[in-house]
């Protein structure tokens, strides 16, 4: 019997042993060589969703410099606007970067999403093209204009076209709400189409359907278009409400990680190559 008890103390006092370097072993692993483990703040890795241009441009120059943070940024690339919010929502990323605040506004209110604005990146303002007019003079009376489908590009549109005299909204409507409903004087008699998602506006723009275009920076960019030069009218960045923003689950607004991307975002680098590789058509907001 003594022999017994002995024995299993002696298989005791090995797994104690055993456990004991596994742990140690483990811990070996999880160490980097500065000592820091894998779980620490400074090795994070960041999963954002965006559109192709500009959106994932600056992001992959951003990227470098947030490694230098201890932050990997995995970009997963859209080009249909529904999505990039969808699957933020539901958890397969942790921060999307593709869209301006009323768009935002409009997606919370309308499917219940529960995300928020982090921080502004930059203004892409949107443009008005026709390949058939050099000068707003001459636009005809009844000419047509073909804008998205985005509801909250509508109001955009409508207070750029107020802005140069061609029509007149009423009084005290707030612009990024209004729609063609909110129209009071139309002296050249527009018409308006808004059915195409705005993806397929630069299509529409190259067949020479309609008579004007409104096209998102964004999508007359990745067709080579630059609007503050190839635009017939082009939105002034003043006082715009249309600032590109990251957006991320409610409460994650504030975390460390999320805090440094908008802190590279709005770095003095990547302020540099927005300024320098868009020419205007991309203008740093930094708020």
């Amino acid at each position: 019997m003594k022999k017994f008890l002995q024995a299993i103390l002696v298989f005791v006092f090995v797994l104690v042993l055993a456990a004991c370097g596994t742990a140690d072993n483990e811990g070996a692993e999880n160490k980097d060589s500065n000592g820091e483990s894998d779980g620490d703040a400074g090795n994070v890795t960041l999963t954002i969703g965006a559109t192709p241009v500009p959106h994932v441009e600056i992001l992959e120059e951003a990227k470098p410099l947030l490694e230098e943070k201890g932050i990997t940024l995995e970009i997963k690339e859209f080009t249909d606007y529904a999505l990039p919010n969808r699957a933020l929502n539901e958890g397969d990323l942790d921060a999307n970067f593709f869209q301006h605040i009323p768009y935002l506004d409009t997606e919370v209110e309308e499917k219940g999403y529960d995300i928020v604005n982090a921080g502004g990146v930059h203004i892409e303002p949107i443009g008005i093209f026709t390949k058939k007019y050099k000068s707003i003079d001459e636009i005809p009376t009844g000419a047509t204009l073909i804008m998205s489908n985005s509801v909250a590009d509508h109001g955009r549109v409508l207070a750029m076209l107020e802005k140069e005299g061609l029509l007149t909204l009423k009084e005290g409507i707030e612009k990024v709400n209004a729609t063609p409903d909110d129209i009071v004087d139309n002296p050249k008699e527009l018409k308006f189409e808004m059915e195409l998602d705005p993806a397929l506006l630069t299509k529409v723009y190259e067949g020479e359907e309609g008579d004007l275009v409104a096209i998102n920076g964004n999508y007359a960019l990745d067709a080579g278009l630059n609007p503050t030069k190839d635009a017939l009218i082009v939105e002034s960045p003043e006082n715009n409400p249309y600032v590109n923003i990251v957006a991320v689950p409610k409460g994650e607004e504030n975390s460390e990680a999320i805090q440094t991307l908008l802190e590279v975002l709005h770095s003095e680098e990547i302020t540099k190559f927005i300024e320098e590789k868009y020419s205007g058509s991309v203008i740093p907001a930094n708020e």
